[in-house]
């Protein structure tokens, strides 16, 4: 069988850019023969691929959350932690209650295991 040149570099691009067709063959689930082949058929077709380029997930879920992270304003973000830590300071102050400290309560013994209700 003799491989066109320009083909095989189109291929190894190819393969280069979709690194699930790397995993594919290390685990054994195709060779590069095989995927040569379709490569030669199909060329790029999305269709052809589907089977072997499946999207990760977890990737473009990672880049997604980065790219949200990346667009918040934290001076925005500080304003309104601010804000909401003056309101519960004044419903604090309004209904005289403070936040109850563990300290505060002292030292708590545990209930034996063979004492119900206060018996």
């Amino acid at each position: 069988m003799v491989i066109d040149m320009s083909k095989k570099e189109e291929f190894k691009a190819f393969a280069k850019a979709h690194p699930e067709l790397i995993k594919s063959v290390h685990s054994k689930d195709s060779s590069w023969q095989e995927l040569y082949e379709i490569y030669d058929i199909y060329g790029d077709d999305d269709r052809a691929w589907k089977n072997y380029l499946k999207k990760d997930n977890s990737t473009s879920s990672l880049n997604n959350f980065s790219d949200i992270v990346k667009k918040i304003d934290m001076d925005s973000v500080q304003k309104h932690i601010n804000t909401a830590q003056k309101a519960l300071g004044l419903v604090q102050e309004l209904t005289g209650k403070s936040t109850p400290s563990v300290a505060s309560k002292g030292p708590v013994t545990p209930r034996p295991i063979n004492k119900f209700f206060e018996d």
